[in-house]
């Protein structure tokens, strides 16, 4: 099983006390698998998938990424898991900014030890972006930027690709354009996606769906 999940639980300090965020979430996914994480806004969709890349730990619970127990590494432990196995793609792009689009799409990839010239330009190709490779981000639309986004995550080729509303500041064509590419690209690779979404549409193009309230899958 590429991402087991078992009986995690995350509180948060709030103003009258702990704020629990998650309360015994399980869930399992398997490589080439994806998953739609739906539910609404402050029901821990972001945490569960933070926690799920290292980015953050674990009141209690277990988090097993490719064998390895996330909450059993340090620091530098679950940075090398994120350059090695997982993606992030964010709503927000965070691309580099005076990097150029080539660049930002080889960045992920040279961090890993994986940088292949080659598969980053079938990416750029595949994203429409070849004739942009020598654009700074702010040259960009919303729409390209983000395509800038997943190519940069996908050239590292990781395991498990992890996306928090990856086409949440996109209209709903350009989402769905993005997300079919994503999908095609995800399936090629044989990756599994868990990706965190307010859209039925996009929900329903995954292979499966796990819904939290309260803390809980439901």
């Amino acid at each position: 099983m590429l991402l087991t999940i078992d009986d995690l639980h995350k509180s948060y300090p709030g103003a009258e006390g702990l704020v629990t965020v998650l309360d015994g979430v399980s869930l399992e996914l398997a490589a080439g698998e994806t998953m739609a994480l739906t539910g609404e806004s402050g029901s821990g969709k972001s945490t569960l998938l933070h926690l799920a890349g290292g980015l953050d730990l674990p009141d209690r619970g277990r988090i097993l990424l490719a064998g390895t127990d996330v909450a059993g590494l340090d620091d530098r432990g679950r940075a090398r898991l994120r350059r090695e196995v997982v993606g992030v793609v964010f709503q927000q792009f965070n691309l580099i900014p005076s990097l150029d689009v080539g660049a930002n799409i080889a960045f992920q990839a040279r961090l890993a030890g994986r940088h292949d010239a080659a598969w980053c330009r079938d990416l750029a190709a595949r994203m429409g972006l070849a004739d942009h490779l020598g654009k700074y981000p702010e040259q960009l639309s919303g729409g390209q930027q983000q395509r800038v986004a997943i190519a940069r995550t996908l050239a590292a080729r990781p395991a498990l690709v992890l996306a928090d509303e990856p086409t949440g500041n996109l209209d709903e064509v350009t989402a769905a354009s993005v997300l079919e590419l994503m999908l095609e690209l995800v399936a090629e690779s044989g990756a599994g996606l868990l990706m965190v979404t307010h859209s039925e549409r996009l929900a329903a193009a995954m292979g499966r769906r796990a819904h939290l309230a309260r803390g809980r899958v439901a």
